[in-house]
């Protein structure tokens, strides 16, 4: 098969694209996953050839607002992008994109509190805000079955400077937040979103991330883990 192959890239690459479109080929390794689908590639061929010779956005100076994708190519990205993924619900989805511990059994909400405040002290991680939502749920909707759910906001200052210079739309996710929340088993969770980059170690160019904003990120999603971990496991 190997020496074929160069001979049948040459003839797929004189194709018009009509011709690819028309006749997608079957994925052998997905046939038997339940509820996957591919995306409809006709569709998004020519999504794709834009993107073939797209750049990342450099700021031309720190804090400048990069240009917005239009709706429908943001929409039709998002639908490609997720078309590549197994099919998923929106718990599945919400867990894949967040960090989460459980903690310790025998920590009270209030222990699991205590933990936190006291290692983000330690490491210089200013709490900036917090939001009782699971009060508010009490007293607007009359809801008192609800659990206690409270959420956390903290901010290295240092940072947040560095993201924001190199890109002002990250103030959307500023500042960064770590929830606590008793489920229904009356288990206590820490969760936060995932900061993790090092998926973009396979990407080229990395998007553009530089150094300097590189260690700061990864910097302040290790100090998240850490607040987190102590937190799960009550330390003091």
């Amino acid at each position: 098969m190997k020496r074929y192959f160069p001979a049948l890239l040459a003839a797929a690459l004189t194709l018009p694209v009509p011709a690819l479109a028309q006749t997608p080929p079957a994925n052998p390794y997905l046939v038997n996953i339940p509820g996957f689908t591919l995306p409809n590639i006709p569709s998004y061929l020519g999504l794709i050839g834009s993107m073939a010779t797209f750049k990342p956005s450099m700021a031309a100076k720190p804090y400048s607002m990069a240009a917005s994708l239009p709706r429908d190519q943001k929409m039709a990205l998002m639908q490609a992008m997720m078309g590549l993924m197994p099919s998923m619900g929106i718990r599945d989805a919400m867990s894949f994109m967040s960090t989460k511990y459980k903690a310790k059994d025998g920590l009270t909400f209030d222990d699991v509190v205590q933990s936190m405040e006291l290692r983000a002290n330690q490491l210089n991680f200013k709490r900036v805000g917090v939001s009782p939502m699971w009060k508010d749920i009490q007293a607007v909707l009359g809801d008192m079955e609800a659990p206690r759910m409270e959420v956390y906001h903290y901010c290295d200052i240092a940072a947040g400077r560095e993201v924001l210079k190199a890109s002002p739309e990250a103030i959307a996710y500023l500042p960064c937040r770590i929830a606590i929340m008793e489920d229904a088993n009356k288990q206590i969770w820490v969760i936060t979103l995932d900061w993790d980059l090092a998926w973009l170690d396979t990407v080229n160019g990395k998007m553009g991330i530089d150094p300097v904003l590189g260690k700061h990120a990864k910097d302040i999603r290790e100090k998240m883990d850490n607040i987190m971990q102590a937190a799960a496991n009550g330390d003091l």
